[in-house]
């Protein structure tokens, strides 16, 4: 299966919603701010559909900031096709353990959890990664998210394709979920 990239230029990330984030974090290393007047390059080869042909887009991506620990990315999937498109699995070089997760009710409790089966997008249809919802965890950050920051995701969908984007770091209070290991799979 050939394999999709796709680069969300930085301008679309200064548009984020600040909203609640979830988890507390832990990191030495920082993650480079970029100037926020650019747009990060593009390092998708010249054969990556534009994002105008991509099967999926994200807006308005966003990082929570953190200085060690856990934190969460957020945003909009948007389905370009026709067709129901899954998200499986997410990869970020700030951290080895990054998972798809959901927020569920427990005993009064909100508990984060792996989400599964994934991120099922309808076709010509969008899916909210937002705090106190579905979100990309990271756990085991090894970098600084300072506000500003430029975060690199890449998004795994069901047919082996990949859908990269980057994330600009922002502040916020986040939720007060709770992890809950275990409590689902991919």
């Amino acid at each position: 299966m050939s394999s999709r990239h796709v680069r969300v230029p930085a301008l679309l990330l200064a548009a984020a919603a600040a909203l609640s984030g979830c988890g507390s974090s832990t990191t030495a290393a920082p993650a480079t701010p970029a100037p926020a007047a650019s747009a990060p390059p593009s390092t998708a080869p010249s054969a990556a559909p534009s994002a105008a042909t991509a099967p999926l887009t994200v807006t308005d991506p966003w990082v929570k900031t953190t200085d060690e620990g856990m934190t969460a990315a957020f945003g909009t999937l948007v389905n370009t096709t026709g067709a129901e498109v899954t998200v499986v699995s997410a990869s970020s070089p700030l951290s080895s353990e990054v998972e798809l997760h959901e927020v569920v009710e427990s005993g009064g409790t909100a508990v984060m959890r792996a989400k599964k089966g994934g991120f099922v997008i309808p076709a010509h249809g969008t899916h909210t990664l937002a705090p106190g919802g579905d979100h990309i965890m990271l756990m085991g950050v090894t970098g600084k998210v300072e506000p500003g920051a430029q975060v690199a995701f890449a998004l795994t969908l069901q047919d082996g394709s990949t859908v990269e984007f980057t994330a600009v770091g922002k502040d916020f209070a986040g939720a007060e979920e709770h992890y809950q290991p275990g409590g689902g799979g991919h």
